[in-house]
């Protein structure tokens, strides 16, 4: 499925590359390439095997190139604001390569963008589908305010799973170093359109090889993540309304990869040899208990000095201001959240044989 995602998405981002610098006030292209991130490329994905998250980095005009900075102000933390700068540093960007941001010109907003992008694959998608159609069917789905969904349905007789995929197109702005800015803010409560978020995950991917190279071959620390993620998903079927949505968004899967790495990097490796996954898998559990009371859980990347020098990270990292996961929730829906998480723990075994049956499963959002 993975191969056959990366030849399609390849198609369409050759194809909407070919049509250059568009005009307009945004004067965005595509760069060409296309980077695979999230779960289902790091070996921990628990939802359906066909869903995919991919970055799409843009271009800039060649005379500009952009200044990230964080978002100040109320709001969730971590966010940051897209500038733009002239490369000879001697002139302000002119108002072509602008998009209002909040801080007016010189300065990119995500959610323009977002929608900028949204229209450039559709009206690229023709020639895509008439190269592919021996292979699959594919088309766009766009919702306002998120990335376009590129599903596909492969033809009979080409996969032998049958099986539709669906992968979503994230928009990003390269920052070098294998860093981006990408239209799509971290889980939380709503941001402002205008603002970015940060994504590290060629980082994250570093990080995880070198914990592979380094743990026991048997290390169980992928499938801790994977049963946590979907204890967690398992007991949100049984929650109500607005208990449900939070929990969700506090423990996000980036929220129970960081718990895991914080986790990981505090004792010896070879004591996550799988014989001790029980053990492990509570550790995990307790650590996330005392983080939700506590109010306090760090982003793992920005501005850590604990991260191993084995996995090098640009100086952006390791200068941004360190950033807090949970700030942007109150403390009773903290509390809230933890008391369920070691209910859930508890009675993990009940939970299991009950909310695995299909009565209780509740449709993904539609894209």
């Amino acid at each position: 499925s993975k191969a056959h995602v990366g030849r399609v998405v390849a198609e369409l981002v050759r194809a909407a590359k070919a049509q250059g610098l568009q005009p307009g006030p945004l004067a965005l292209s595509l760069r060409g390439d296309f980077v695979p991130i999230g779960s289902a490329y790091e070996q921990h994905k628990v939802r359906s095997p066909d869903r995919f998250d991919i970055l799409v980095p843009l271009r800039l005009p060649p005379h500009l190139e952009p200044r990230p900075r964080p978002a100040d102000g109320p709001g969730p933390r971590g966010l940051f604001e897209c500038g733009l700068r002239a490369r000879d540093g001697r002139c302000p960007p002119p108002a072509e390569g602008s998009c209002a941001g909040p801080r007016g010109p010189g300065q990119l907003s995500a959610g323009l963008v977002l929608r900028w992008f949204q229209g450039h694959l559709q009206r690229c998608l023709g020639a895509v589908r008439y190269r592919l159609q021996q292979r699959c069917r594919v088309r766009l789905a766009a919702c306002a305010g998120r990335p376009p969904t590129l599903h596909i349905v492969p033809c009979s007789d080409y996969v032998c799973c049958h099986i539709s995929m669906a992968v979503r197109l994230i928009p990003a702005i390269p920052l070098g170093d294998a860093l981006y800015l990408t239209a799509l803010p971290p889980p939380g409560p709503p941001a402002p359109e205008a603002l970015w978020g940060l994504n590290a995950s060629r980082q994250e991917q570093r990080l995880l090889c070198w914990l592979k190279e380094q743990a026991p071959a048997s290390s169980c620390h992928l499938k801790c993540l994977r049963i946590l993620k979907g204890l967690r998903d398992l007991r949100g079927q049984g929650l109500e309304e607005p208990l449900c949505s939070h929990w969700g968004r506090v423990l996000s899967s980036y929220v129970l990869k960081t718990a895991l790495f914080s986790v990981l990097l505090r004792g010896p490796l070879e004591a996550w040899d799988e014989r001790f996954l029980l053990e492990r898998l509570e550790d995990l559990v307790l650590f996330l208990r005392d983080c939700l009371r506590k109010q306090v859980l760090m982003d793992f990347f920005l501005g850590n000095p604990s991260v191993p020098e084995a996995v090098a990270l640009p100086r952006f990292l390791k200068e941004a201001a360190p950033v807090n996961l949970l700030a942007a929730f109150d403390g009773p829906t903290l509390d809230l959240v933890a008391f369920q998480l070691i209910s859930t723990w508890v009675q993990a075994p009940h939970i299991i044989r009950m909310y695995s049956s299909p009565r209780y499963w509740r449709p993904l959002p539609t894209p």
